[in-house]
């Protein structure tokens, strides 16, 4: 099934629901980082994250940045995903493996730590971005973007997130997110209904290894509510906007003395995307021509 993110609503617009699948980008994040199975888990579940939250907003576009870092051996990562379906992003440590957790699943929470914080920028596409900040939960990603939406955006939401990784790399992977709209938030009788039917899934990834897609996942959940689901199906990829051009904007920004350096012991420069592992080889010409670029700036400044 192809990487794809689907929109719905339900009980009147009282509730929004968005659906993802993340497959195929979660394998190619995790070949282009050489990333371990914990590190997949947990890059693969803040990406789709990412998707999920980008996906409500508005002006062409508009971007959802997530930052977490932890105090476990992990450290941290960031994600950048897009309205328009676009996702990258890394991990620091991407080497670390953890031993299962006592229920057999990658220990998402014991690489990325307990301790520590979630930091979403929102760039809405004009104006400054919406930028908040939340203690983490429990490091696992699905409940501590909860909590961010819960505490800085005041929405009752509930968030499935997975991605089941073996040796031949994801064979499942997405997410889904369920929110309650400020018209039904006052509605206990919804919301408890909710909760008797999405808290007793064991995850996102075993839904999709039973042979259901999206659209099946949200009419089991909310099918008897007045489901609506939006007829355009979103591919989503991963997507990095590095280039080479770019690469040399920032060389040239470290100035001449450093060009010359570099030059004289290195005979060019070699620089790594972190976000999606790309390596760009600048030979001693392109430096040469930075330097001459510097200069006739300065001359005519």
């Amino acid at each position: 099934m192809a990487d794809q993110l689907i929109r719905a609503t339900a009980a009147e617009g009282g509730i929004r629901a968005v659906g993802v699948i993340t497959t195929r980008l979660t394998e190619v994040a995790r070949q282009r980082h050489q990333l371990s199975y914990v590190a997949t888990a947990a890059l693969g579940r803040s990406m789709a994250a990412g998707l999920l939250l980008a996906s409500s907003m508005k002006k062409e576009g508009s971007r959802v940045n997530i930052r977490i870092k932890g105090n476990g051996p992990m450290k941290g990562l960031l994600v950048d995903a897009g309205l328009d379906g676009t996702v990258r992003g890394y991990v620091q440590n991407p080497r670390v493996e953890l031993p299962p957790t006592p229920q057999g699943k990658l220990n998402v929470g014991g690489a990325i730590g307990s301790e520590g914080y979630v930091y979403v920028i929102r760039d809405v596409g004009y104006g400054y971005p919406y930028s908040s900040t939340v203690e983490l939960v429990s490091g696992e990603i699905g409940d501590d973007i909860t909590h961010y939406l819960v505490s800085s955006e005041q929405t009752p939401s509930a968030l499935l997130l997975g991605v089941f990784v073996g040796g031949e790399g994801v064979t499942a992977a997405g997410g889904l997110l369920i929110q309650i709209m400020p018209k039904a938030a006052r509605d206990e009788a919804l919301i408890e209904l909710l909760e008797s039917r999405i808290g007793p899934l064991k995850g996102f990834t075993p839904l999709l290894q039973a042979g259901k897609s999206l659209t099946d996942i949200l009419h089991e959940l909310l099918g008897d509510l007045g489901l609506t689901i939006f007829p355009d199906v979103q591919l989503v990829r991963f997507d990095c906007r590095c280039s080479f051009d770019r690469v040399l904007g920032a060389l040239k920004m470290l100035g001449e003395d450093e060009l010359l350096d570099m030059i004289e012991k290195d005979n060019g420069a070699e620089a790594t995307c972190e976000f999606c592992g790309e390596v760009y080889q600048a030979s001693r010409d392109h430096l040469g021509q930075l330097i001459a670029d510097l200069r006739q700036e300065q001359a005519e400044a």
